[in-house]
């Protein structure tokens, strides 16, 4: 009876989790786990979260005495040598995974995080969704959309909107839930940029033109959807997306190419800021990891007509 009982408890760490982290980041962050098979021998698990940018299959995870453990062999810190052992551990209390993280041999990395079943957010785009009024987010004058905090590294030249070197991303004041999204952009070489949908999704950016389709390409949810093709232009040219969101159902159209049709995206990518999927989120502009300019930003809401 009890060995039954045990393989039930374990069952309940199955399903998909939305993480927020509690302190030690140098922005917030938020992480995303899935957990399949607990409770038979089968166990595995996906995740996304530091330091990594994609969803990575865990390669040791385990489950005993109630508590969920992981472990990633990797690089966590810019200024490190060599790998280090990432240690993950959770258990469940109220319907939550209370979990900490520690890297081997380092106290001072610690943190604590704590998971959230994600939501289902059934939703689905159809032709009764209407377009409300315009958001204008930069019209090529001021980053007075913008939250102040996050304007660091950015400035505005010929109209366009420019980040420099270690500039921090974006966050838009406004936030939204379902919404077509118009954007030009433009990328140096070697540049990789994104737009963060509802803060929570990232849509690529970068210098990549003449690579085949794949989860890093631009156009793609970044770890999550590849693009049908590749549609982008050579670094240095102009590009435009129009992207469409509705619940977790998008489309993405690149340079008047649809590259993404209503596809469902299952979770957080690492662009995250929070964890609450289901509450309407900023538009966020990464700007850390490479030249990228944008003009012409600007949403429309979409709404059922009642």
């Amino acid at each position: 009876m009890s060995c039954m009982a045990a393989g039930v408890d374990d069952q309940d760490f199955n399903g998909r989790w939305d993480i927020a982290v509690n302190g030690g980041e140098a922005r917030a962050r938020a992480w995303w786990l899935e957990v399949t098979g607990a409770g038979t021998p089968g166990l595995k698990g996906k995740f996304v979260g530091t330091p990594g940018g994609q969803v990575d299959d865990i390669p040791r995870i385990s489950i005993s005495g109630g508590e969920l453990r992981f472990v990633f062999e990797r690089r966590y810190q810019r200024d490190q040598r060599g790998l280090h052992r990432g240690m993950y551990w959770a258990r469940l209390e109220d319907g939550k995974l209370k979990g900490t993280f520690e890297i081997a041999g380092d106290p001072s990395s610690y943190l604590e995080w704590t998971g959230m079943r994600a939501p289902a957010l059934p939703e689905k785009d159809d032709p009764s969704l209407k377009k409300g009024d315009p958001v204008t987010l930069f019209d090529g004058h001021d980053l007075s959309a913008w939250l102040a905090p996050s304007r660091m590294g950015w400035s505005i030249k010929d109209a366009s909107l420019a980040n420099s070197a270690g500039a921090v991303n974006l966050v838009s004041e406004k936030k939204f839930w379902n919404f077509v999204l118009f954007a030009d952009f433009r990328v140096g070489q070697r540049g990789i940029g994104g737009i963060g949908l509802r803060g929570r999704y990232k849509i690529q950016i970068a210098d990549d033109y003449d690579r085949p389709p794949s989860l890093n390409v631009t156009g793609a949810v970044h770890g999550r959807i590849a693009p049908l093709v590749n549609a982008a232009r050579p670094a240095g040219e102009w590009q435009n997306f129009e992207i469409r969101l509705v619940g977790r159902q998008v489309s993405v159209t690149l340079n008047n190419v649809k590259v993404i049709e209503k596809q469902t995206i299952e979770g957080l990518t690492a662009i995250a800021t929070d964890a609450n999927e289901a509450e309407p989120g900023p538009i966020v502009l990464q700007g850390d990891r490479g030249p990228v300019e944008f003009r012409h930003v600007v949403v429309f809401p979409l709404t059922r007509p009642r």
